[in-house]
């Protein structure tokens, strides 16, 4: 089982997917919210103190730039996760696309970039995304993260069913669980094959990703 969370560098994280095509008239309050999911998805996360605490996970970076902030159909996100001692060599870039699906739910979309390895850093020098725009992204259909407000003021939320469909080592379907707050996320992404067996992520529980 080690050998399987060793050789899938999970998050993806953060992961989430699929816009809405019909958006929903946004309250005050739902727009307050939206908002405020994007602030604790932005900035500087890793997963550090648990790979001390538990051999089994990686250390990892994960970094989340807004982008595009004058736009008026939600907040857009740039995305970068890498190992901790290879930040310069990202695993996996990503744009992410928050909106509101009711008051208390929310969707995150994950794009595609047309060319990763042009925008490596991208977290510290935002002009190598100057350029970049919506309609050149590539949606990943299928695997929205739905979130839901919880009474503690975090969001928690996932993939639903088996509508995110994975080529990766042998998985025809990958799932995504993820919980954001005020500290930090926690994300579980998990891979699995036709009959339902995993085949990659992490085993014994979610990356937990601390605020720095």
């Amino acid at each position: 089982m080690r050998f399987i969370l060793r050789n899938a560098i999970v998050l993806g994280g953060l992961l989430l997917l699929v816009a809405c095509q019909h958006q929903p008239k946004m309250t005050s309050s739902s727009s307050d919210d939206l908002k405020r999911l994007a602030n604790l998805m932005s900035g500087e996360f890793n997963s550090l103190r648990q790979s001390q605490e538990d051999e089994n996970y990686y250390h990892i970076s994960l970094k989340m730039l807004p982008i595009w902030i004058e736009s008026n159909d939600g907040y857009w996100l740039y995305v970068e996760q890498a190992v901790g001692s290879m930040l310069d060599k990202p695993y996996r870039q990503r744009i992410y696309h928050l909106t509101v699906l009711d008051n208390n739910k929310f969707s995150s979309a994950v794009y595609e970039l047309p060319d990763p390895k042009a925008v490596i850093g991208a977290y510290e020098k935002p002009d190598l995304l100057v350029g970049l725009k919506p309609e050149k992204l590539k949606l990943r259909t299928g695997c929205a993260v739905v979130l839901e407000k919880q009474d503690d003021g975090s969001y928690a939320g996932s993939t639903v069913k088996k509508e995110c469909l994975s080529q990766l080592r042998g998985a025809v379907y990958a799932t995504s669980r993820v919980v954001l707050g005020s500290s930090g996320i926690t994300s579980w992404d998990q891979g699995f094959d036709a009959d339902d067996k995993q085949v990659w992520g992490a085993v014994n529980g979610p990356y937990v990703f601390d605020r720095k």
